[in-house]
């Protein structure tokens, strides 16, 4: 929380003028969702000054053209919360919602995050197909199901990109993260996370 904050005032160049939003970041889009994404944090400069999750930064921008590719958002980028960018039929959330040093949570501060994802969950009584982005996302995945009583199958699914896992009403889709590190590498492209979506689509029924 308080590295969180710090960030806030010292701030980076390109963004010195402007206003961070420095509080934990909520989730955002469709209350009657089918699909729920579910990332790793906020990033320090992205969620964390927009007040946004996936917005403002390198990450986010490669999620949303992906997202509107696919259908599922009015639009390929989105830079802050009010700038018009609507999701149809998919929430996005975060498994920490407080920005982490490093982008690298505790344990510590993903358990503390768990209860807000599985209320989220409860709240999306239409939610169908759970996206983690990335191997924290599937971890923290499994564990709210897990919490809110819906056992994960044995042996405990492996994440891996396009890996499909039920555990009870819910499929698990797995996707590699859009962060610079995979998507500068080309470990992750825009037609390997359109595919996951447009899976997520069809398992969801939208």
């Amino acid at each position: 929380m308080a590295w969180r904050e710090d960030q806030a005032r010292r701030k980076v160049a390109r963004f010195r003028d402007e206003t961070y939003w420095a509080h934990a970041v909520p989730g955002f889009g469709d209350s009657a969702a089918r699909i729920l994404l579910v990332g790793l944090a906020p990033a320090a400069h992205g969620g964390n000054r927009t007040g946004r999750v996936f917005t403002g930064d390198a990450s986010g921008d490669f999620l949303w053209r992906a997202m509107h590719a696919a259908g599922l958002a009015s639009q390929p980028e989105g830079r802050r919360a009010g700038d018009g960018l609507r999701l149809h039929g998919v929430r996005v959330a975060a498994a920490v919602r407080c920005a982490p040093p490093a982008n690298k949570p505790t344990p510590d501060e993903q358990a503390r995050c768990r209860p807000y994802l599985a209320r989220e969950l409860e709240l999306l009584r239409e939610l169908r197909v759970i996206v983690p982005l990335g191997a924290i996302g599937w971890d923290a995945a499994l564990r709210t199901l897990s919490a809110l009583g819906h056992a994960a199958p044995v042996p405990k699914p492996r994440f891996g990109h396009a890996v499909e896992a039920q555990v009870g009403r819910y499929t698990l889709l797995g996707s590699y993260h859009p962060s610079q590190q995979n998507t500068f590498t080309g470990k992750l492209t825009q037609p390997m996370l359109q595919d996951v979506l447009r899976r997520a689509k069809e398992l969801a029924g939208l």
